[in-house]
């Protein structure tokens, strides 16, 4: 139902309120799952943010229903849950696919390949940005930066790292996500779907077998400062002396 001017029959394009509630036994088994969350913190709003991934858990997306279900558990108002809901863009704010698959197109990755593998991707998939195929399993979306300029260009997949892609490397990975062929990240823990992987950020146990073993940390080339700050020599030089050139020779004015 959708409200109406009060000179009668004009749709103003705004959603009848209050929205629906989840069915009994899913609003029964979330509040049991918000308790645990909630009783992290000393003030109850805190939780917030873990609720609204409770709840995309549920169905994918933070719908009016899942806004209202965090809003009664903390003692907000729909106002207040909403205008966190719409601030990050990790919360989506319609139904998506099983597989969120996010194309780095900041400056780094976007020069190194990214925007060439964010328009073949959507060419590939028949999809616009924030869009999902027709069967519901791969949404597309381009995103500001994956934290990984290191391994640029750099896809995501429900937020697991995919390096040093390629158009070609991008389009088959998609293709084995639609077939339902195994997918491994470049590192990370494995796969799983985006429902799966919103319950993991509202902070319960990922309790597949190694999962949490395989998540690992930063790769190779994100700790070579690091080393260098212990002292420990890399492998190779990264940025030869000035005045240096390879090989050991020098060239005039110390370039």
């Amino acid at each position: 139902m959708t409200a109406t001017s009060p000179s009668g029959g004009v749709n103003l394009g705004m959603p009848g309120l209050p929205a629906p509630d989840f069915p009994p036994e899913v609003r029964a088994r979330l509040e049991a799952d918000a308790a645990r969350v909630i009783a992290r913190y000393p003030d109850s709003r805190s939780a917030l943010l873990p609720l609204l991934h409770l709840t995309q858990s549920e169905e994918g997306h933070v719908s009016r229903t899942g806004i209202r279900f965090c809003a009664e558990v903390l003692g907000l108002t729909t106002a207040e849950v909403t205008a966190v809901a719409t601030f990050y863009t990790m919360y989506r704010r319609r139904p998506s696919g099983d597989y969120q698959v996010g194309v780095c197109t900041n400056t780094l990755c976007a020069v190194m390949g990214g925007d060439a593998i964010f328009e073949e991707l959507k060419e590939h998939l028949g999809v616009g940005n924030n869009e999902t195929t027709a069967d519901g399993k791969v949404t597309l979306e381009h995103i500001e930066c994956n934290a990984a300029c290191d391994y640029a260009p750099v896809v995501m997949v429900n937020w697991e790292f995919f390096d040093n892609q390629t158009p070609e490397s991008a389009k088959a990975m998609v293709d084995d996500l639609l077939a339902g062929r195994p997918v491994e990240p470049t590192r990370g823990a494995p796969l799983c779907t985006y429902k799966e992987t919103a319950r993991i950020l509202a902070g319960f146990p990922d309790e597949r077998e190694g999962a949490v073993a395989a998540t690992g940390g930063a790769g190779p080339a994100s700790l070579i400062g690091l080393r260098l700050a212990r002292g420990e020599a890399p492998h190779a030089p990264i940025v030869h002396p000035r005045g240096e050139a390879r090989g050991g020779s020098t060239t005039e004015g110390g370039e």
